[in-house]
């Protein structure tokens, strides 16, 4: 089965040859000298994240020192990095640096004052939950239309200053050039927001697997449910998504592609009916759960990736016309720069944000 997503399919077929071979690329590594490290802000598998400060200009910087690895997995990111700076909500990559006597590599990043999720999300109006969630889809729209797939979009990944109103995309290790019937490693993406494709072993998947993450992440910022798929290991994720969303759809998908699932598994998921999502509407969320946002939450969450709608396309969504609207207005205001974070575009995005309480 010919499998291509709607948008974006040749995306690194049109682009010169050498867009994607990170493999050959050559990296000009830079001196370590001018950054100081100031406190560690957080870890991964792949790399330990530093707040730090540039002492030339005097300002912070974010500074991520990768583990050893092979040197394929940093210079994909730092590619797809180079391949995407300037893009709107894209984390600008700074520099890229090695220490010169222990040869460890580092990427130097622009600092964004964030707020975690877990104190920001529960106090969102409905306007700025709209807004940060269209300024995320920006920034993927713009990957994939440069044929890149983020593959781990989750809250921890979207930095927010909420005071500029300011969203950055960050952590782009797993990300991926799209190239249609490819297929790819499963084990990518942080399981509560891993696409059903993933759980089943789906190796075909595109930019749609974004979509499913945004979704996911959608729910535990509108419903007050983080996270909104909790389950305990990447059989249970399954099985907590079908909880919810029922399994007639999901047994569908795989039938469609002639998917293989564990026999055990699929006699679990037989017995799970589809829950309305309105039990879970609660006096703290009701606000944010407005028709529009219900049909885009579901739009995200389609078992079958051909079904979900792309960013390009949730960008268009009714849920973001009050989103649009502001922009329009800061257009009108503004000649060289429609930005919500310029003086005059933060006034009329709180004023926005006034208008909708």
């Amino acid at each position: 089965m010919n499998r291509r997503p709607r948008l974006y399919a040749d995306a690194v077929k049109s682009k010169d040859p050498n867009y994607s071979n990170y493999e050959d690329m050559k990296i000009d590594w830079n001196s370590t000298e001018p950054y100081e490290v100031i406190k560690k802000v957080g870890s991964g598998k792949y790399s330990e994240v530093f707040e730090g400060m540039d002492n030339r200009t005097d300002t912070k910087v974010i500074i991520k020192i990768l583990r050893p690895v092979k040197v394929n997995r940093y210079n994909r990111e730092i590619k797809i990095l180079q391949n995407l700076q300037g893009g709107p909500n894209i984390i600008p990559l700074l520099d890229i640096v090695k220490d010169p006597l222990t040869k460890t590599p580092s990427l130097v990043f622009e600092y964004v004052n964030n707020t975690h999720f877990r104190t920001l999300f529960p106090k969102l109006s409905d306007f700025e939950a709209r807004f940060y969630l269209y300024e995320l889809l920006k920034a993927l729209d713009y990957s994939h239309s440069n044929g890149i797939m983020h593959r781990d979009v989750k809250p921890q990944n979207v930095m927010i200053d909420h005071e500029k109103r300011k969203l950055r995309l960050i952590d782009w290790g797993l990300a991926e050039f799209y190239k249609p019937g490819t297929n790819y490693n499963v084990g990518v993406a942080s399981r509560y927001f891993k696409g059903p494709e993933l759980l089943v072993d789906d190796e075909y998947y595109d930019y749609s697997l974004d979509s499913w993450s945004i979704g996911a992440m959608m729910g535990g910022m509108i419903f007050h449910k983080d996270p909104f798929f909790h389950g305990w290991n990447n059989y249970d994720q399954l099985l907590k998504i079908a909880k919810i969303l029922g399994t007639k759809e999901l047994i569908e998908y795989v039938e469609k592609y002639k998917i293989e699932m564990e026999p055990e598994l699929r006699k679990e998921l037989t017995r799970n009916n589809p829950r309305p999502l309105t039990r879970l509407i609660t006096k703290e969320n009701r606000h944010l759960l407005s028709i529009e946002a219900f049909d885009l939450f579901t739009k995200f969450l389609r078992y079958d990736p051909a079904d979900r709608i792309l960013p390009f396309e949730a960008m268009a969504h009714e849920y973001f016309a009050p989103v649009r609207r502001m922009y329009e207005q800061i257009a009108d205001n503004e000649v060289e720069e429609a930005a919500p974070w310029t003086e005059t575009g933060l006034i009329i995005l709180n004023n926005s944000i006034k208008d909708s309480e």
